[in-house]
C-alpha cells in the first residue's frame, strides 16, 4: 500500500489535481482511510502513472480489509471515495474555471472536461469499451454505439439496492446536491464530482459532464431547482445564451412530454458538447423563411424544421412561433392529433449550434400519442424493432447518434454464429427476441464479412426506428405535409 499511496500522489502531481504542499495531506487523508499508521514518501521517476490499476491495488486492499464487498457497486462507492482525496474543492473548480474562461471560452471547457476525467468522475477505461460503428443511409451516415459503459448490476446488488431507505435527498440525479455525496446501493457516489454555475438568460443553471459522455465532451445544464422540464420561450433563450458563452459547443434539450422525452422529465435541463452530428450533414428538401430567419426542411427520418440567422433574438421569436403552431396543429390523415382532452401530444426537440458564422437551430416535430395498434406509441420504436431498441428517442438519437443496450454485444456474436452455420436458430442462446430478425437475416446470403455485415443490419434498425419517430414520413405525401404545416405557421 506504501507504493500504491505514492504513486496515486504522483498521479495527483502529473494531472494538476494537487500541490506539493498537498503531499502530506492527501498522505495522511488515505492513511485513515485504510486504518494504516506508517507511510514513507517516495519522489517518482517521471513515468506517467496510470490511474486504474492503482484502484485496483486498493480495492484490493479494502475488500481484504473487511471495509467493502467485492461488488462493482461496493467497489464504485469507495474508488469514488479515494478520488474525493484528490479532487479540488468545488468553490476551487469554479475560480480556476472562470480565470481560463476569461482567457478563452473553449480553454475553460477543456480544463474542466480534462478534471472530469482525471478525477476519475468520467471513468474513461469503461467508455472505452463502448462499441461504435458507422452506418450508411439516405439521409446521412448515422452513428451507432453499443453501451458498455454502465455497469451492470448482479442480483445481489439489486437486492440490496431495494433495502436502502427512499430518501428525498437528494431528490434526483442532477440536483445540485449531488456534489460531494457518498452515494448508496441505489445511488452512485458523487464525491468526485464538481459543477460550474452558469447565468443565463432565465435564470441560475449548474454545467456538469455526463459520467457516461455518449459523444465528445457531452454535458449536461441543469436547473439549479428541481423543477419540471419544459419547452418554452425561456428554453429557447437559454439554449443560445448558452451556445453565446460556448460557440465551440452545441445545446439541445428533450421534449417536455413522455415517450419522445428523455429519461428524466423531473428536473428542467439541457445537453450540449463538443461533437458533429450526422443531422448536421442533412440535405433538405424545400426552403423556407418563418419571422424573417431562412431555413430548411432537412431529409431526415424525423421530421425537422432548420432556420439560421446572425441575430439569435430573431430565432428564439421564431421558434416561439413555430412551437406555439405546432402545439395545436392537427393533420388526421397523418395520425397526428395535438390533444386527448387536457393532455397534449405535440412537442418539439430543439437543437442550437453556431456555424459557418451565424446560429441555427434546428426543430424537431415531435407527437407522442398512443393507439390500440402502437401501445407505446404512433410515433415511437414499432414493436418490430424492439429487440434492437425499446427505449424513448430522445436528443442524442435525434440528432443520429444510437445509444444502443450493452445486451447487445453477446447478443449480436450469438447471432454471428447461426449466421456462420456454428450453430443453429434452434439451438442459440439468449437470443430469442431476436429470432423473427435472424430468420429474416438467414435469407441474405453472407459471404463477406460477417461480423461488419451485422453490425450494417443493426444499423439499418436504428434507421427504421427513426423513421417510426417521424411525424412526417420522408416520401411525398409526407413532406407534402410538411409544407402544409408551414403555411399553418406562416398563416398564423
Amino acid at each position: 500500500m506504501n507504493t500504491a499511496i505514492n504513486q496515486l500522489i504522483q498521479y495527483g502531481l502529473q494531472n494538476e489535481l494537487i500541490h506539493e504542499d498537498d503531499i502530506a495531506y492527501v498522505a495522511n487523508r488515505l492513511l485513515d482511510l485504510f486504518g494504516l499508521t506508517e507511510f514513507e514518501y517516495e519522489k517518482g521517476n517521471g513515468e506517467c502513472v496510470a490511474l486504474v490499476p492503482v484502484l485496483e491495488t486498493m480495492l484490493a486492499k479494502a475488500i481484504e480489509q473487511g471495509k467493502i464487498e467485492n461488488t462493482t457497486t461496493e467497489k464504485d462507492l469507495f474508488d469514488t471515495r479515494i478520488m474525493d482525496i484528490l479532487t479540488p474543492r468545488p468553490h476551487e473548480v469554479v475560480r480556476t474555471f472562470e480565470a481560463y474562461e476569461q482567457e478563452d471560452a473553449q480553454k475553460a471547457t477543456d480544463w474542466y472536461y480534462a478534471l472530469s476525467v482525471n478525477t476519475n468522475y468520467i471513468r474513461m477505461d469503461r467508455i472505452q469499451k463502448n462499441i461504435e460503428f458507422t452506418t450508411p443511409s439516405r439521409y446521412a451516415p448515422m452513428r451507432i454505439t453499443i453501451n458498455l459503459s454502465k455497469p451492470e448490476k448482479d442480483p445481489k446488488e439489486i437486492a440490496k439496492a431495494k433495502q436502502v431507505a427512499s430518501t428525498n435527498y437528494p431528490k434526483c440525479l442532477l440536483c445540485k446536491e449531488n456534489v460531494g455525496f457518498a452515494g448508496n446501493a441505489s445511488h452512485p457516489a458523487r464525491q468526485n464530482h464538481r459543477v460550474i454555475p452558469l447565468d443565463l438568460k432565465n435564470g441560475r443553471y449548474d454545467l456538469q459532464y455526463s459520467p457516461y459522455v455518449y459523444y465528445n465532451e457531452h454535458c449536461i445544464v441543469f436547473n439549479e431547482q428541481h423543477v419540471p422540464m419544459k419547452i418554452d420561450r425561456e428554453t429557447f433563450e437559454n439554449l443560445f445564451a448558452f451556445v453565446r458563452r460556448f460557440p465551440h459547443y452545441m445545446a439541445g434539450s428533450n421534449t417536455d412530454i413522455p415517450i419522445v422525452g428523455g429519461s428524466i422529465l423531473s428536473h428542467d435541463h439541457y445537453q450540449g458538447g463538443r461533437a458533429h452530428f450526422p443531422i448536421e450533414d442533412a440535405k433538405s428538401f424545400a426552403n423556407v423563411t418563418i419571422d424573417g430567419c431562412q431555413g430548411e426542411l432537412l431529409v431526415w427520418p424525423l421530421s425537422t424544421i432548420r432556420l439560421h440567422d446572425t441575430d439569435p433574438d430573431k430565432l428564439v421569436n421564431a421558434s416561439v412561433h413555430v412551437l406555439e403552431a405546432w402545439k395545436r396543429y392537427e393533420d388526421l390523415a397523418r395520425d397526428i392529433v395535438p390533444y386527448t382532452g387536457s393532455e397534449r401530444h405535440n412537442a418539439i426537440t430543439p437543437i442550437v449550434r453556431f456555424r459557418n458564422g451565424r446560429y441555427e437551430v434546428d426543430l424537431v416535430l415531435r407527437n407522442n400519442r398512443t393507439s390500440a395498434q402502437y401501445p407505446d406509441g404512433i410515433f415511437h420504436p414499432h414493436p418490430e424493432h424492439h429487440h434492437i431498441k425499446k427505449e424513448n428517442i430522445g436528443l442524442i438519437e435525434v440528432m443520429g447518434l444510437a445509444i444502443l443496450p450493452g445486451r447487445l454485444k453477446d447478443e449480436l456474436a450469438e447471432i454471428e454464429r447461426v449466421l456462420r452455420k456454428e450453430t443453429t436458430l434452434e439451438n442459440a442462446r439468449g437470443i430469442e427476441h431476436h429470432k423473427p430478425w435472424v430468420r429474416e437475416l438467414l435469407t441474405k446470403p453472407w459471404k463477406d464479412d460477417v461480423h461488419e455485415a451485422l453490425r450494417q443490419e443493426v444499423g439499418h434498425k436504428f434507421v427504421q426506428v427513426l423513421e417510426n419517430a417521424g411525424v412526417f414520413k420522408m416520401d411525398a405525401d409526407g413532406q407534402a405535409g410538411m409544407l402544409q404545416f408551414i403555411e399553418f405557421v406562416q398563416e398564423n
